[in-house]
């Protein structure tokens, strides 16, 4: 029994030997341990995750533009009747009672325009007349200076490019040509190009003013950019060109409704028939809509040769008159050189130049009348003498007379 016991002795031995050993090397895994402490959880973590996460909103999707344009044509349908434009006027009258449609109803325009060319002795007469005296002739417009304005810049355009006033050589050309010949005359608006092209050029396009972008910017057609910006890409592919015409007067129609009476019931009822969401757009009762507000030029080089380009032609198509406003400083164009008087130095010897070309004022000279001459006294009348007759015709005693007369007295 002993043996056994002193084996285990020694077994135990060289292992309470060893302990001592290793207590000056810690261990592994402990030396880990200690080097890297639990990284302590941070108190505002604790309240973030206790706090409860906020509900996000349900974004609203807007339906697309081909759905909401059939049902604004269905509900205008219902509610006004289109109106057939006159394309029997030559291609100016048809760009001057543009001029006069923008944002009017179509029957006072009508009897504006008929108006206006009835009073005036040709279309000379109104390139010429001032704004003002054209805005009284146009009072029933809702802008009659902003028409007055348009009408006469529009033929001070075609007069300085033809020299005549006539647009029927637009017609003769390709559409893309008359599309640029009516862009180019300077202070057209670009609702005048759009109705001309639709209804005398025959082309696809829906004329859009400011009540025609009211009205798709409620219903929820054109976004905030488009409205501001003022034009409408893409409009004619969901339109058809055979319904083109009709829809473009229904949409004129509502348009001047939203301009007229923003919160009546007829503006409620097509909004809410076409898109219900349209309600949050509507300003609340008593505020007008926000004016658009056009996106500043661009600012690189393109933007800059733009704006130049403007410049230029705003300077070429200056309206004449009295309403012309006055050349800017260092815009009066010079005289050649060499075309003053040709002086010496000193002004007194030397051959003098040619004059200078001086535009004297039309006086008339004046009309002398002479004084007419006094009637002189009347005499009374002279008794005709018979004179003798030679062949004695007179009787048988004519030849003694004769012969008598020629014999001189005594």
């Amino acid at each position: 029994m002993t043996a056994p016991k002193r084996k285990q002795q020694s077994s135990r031995k060289p292992a309470a030997a060893a302990r001592p050993a290793q207590k000056g090397k810690p261990a592994p895994q402990a030396s880990k341990v200690a080097s890297k402490p639990a990284p302590a959880k941070p108190v505002q973590a604790k309240s973030t995750a206790a706090a409860p996460a906020a509900p996000k909103e349900p974004v609203v999707k807007q339906p697309a533009r081909s759905v909401l344009v059939p049902k604004l044509q269905k509900a205008l349908r219902a509610v006004y009747k289109p109106i057939q434009p006159n394309t029997s006027r030559p291609l100016l009258e048809q760009v001057l009672f543009a001029c006069c449609l923008e944002n009017a109803r179509p029957e006072v325009a009508e009897k504006a325009f008929a108006r206006l060319l009835e009073r005036a002795f040709d279309l000379n007469e109104i390139r010429v007349t001032t704004v003002a005296e054209l805005a009284e002739t146009l009072h029933d417009l809702p802008d009659p200076a902003r028409a007055a304005l348009s009408l006469r810049r529009a033929l001070q355009g075609v007069f300085e490019s033809t020299y005549s006033f006539s647009l029927e050589h637009a017609r003769k050309h390709s559409l893309a040509h008359g599309v640029k010949t009516l862009e180019g005359l300077h202070g057209v608006p670009p609702f005048a190009v759009q109705y001309v092209v639709s209804t005398g050029l025959g082309g696809h396009m829906i004329p859009l003013d400011k009540g025609a972008l009211t009205a798709l910017f409620l219903a929820g057609i054109v976004t905030q950019q488009e409205y501001d910006a003022g034009k409408v890409v893409g409009l004619e592919r969901v339109v058809p060109k055979k319904a083109a015409v009709e829809f473009a007067s229904l949409l004129h129609q509502f348009g001047i409704e939203c301009l007229t009476n923003l919160h009546g019931a007829t503006v409620k009822r097509v909004l809410q028939a076409v898109n219900p969401a349209a309600k949050d757009r509507l300003p609340k009762r008593g505020l007008p809509l926000p004016e658009p507000v056009p996106p500043p030029p661009a600012s690189n080089r393109e933007g800059q040769r733009a704006a130049d380009a403007a410049r230029v032609a705003a300077e070429e198509h200056r309206p004449a008159g009295p309403q012309a406003a006055a050349r800017p400083v260092g815009k009066t164009p010079l005289p050649p050189a060499g075309s003053g008087p040709k002086r010496p130095a000193d002004g007194k010897s030397g051959k003098s130049g040619p004059k200078p070309f001086v535009v004297k004022p039309n006086v008339g000279k004046p009309i002398t009348i002479k004084p007419a001459a006094p009637a002189a006294a009347e005499k009374p009348p002279v008794k005709p003498v018979p004179k003798p007759d030679p062949k004695g015709k007179a009787g048988a005693g004519g030849q003694h007379a004769a012969h008598l007369a020629k014999r001189k007295p005594r």
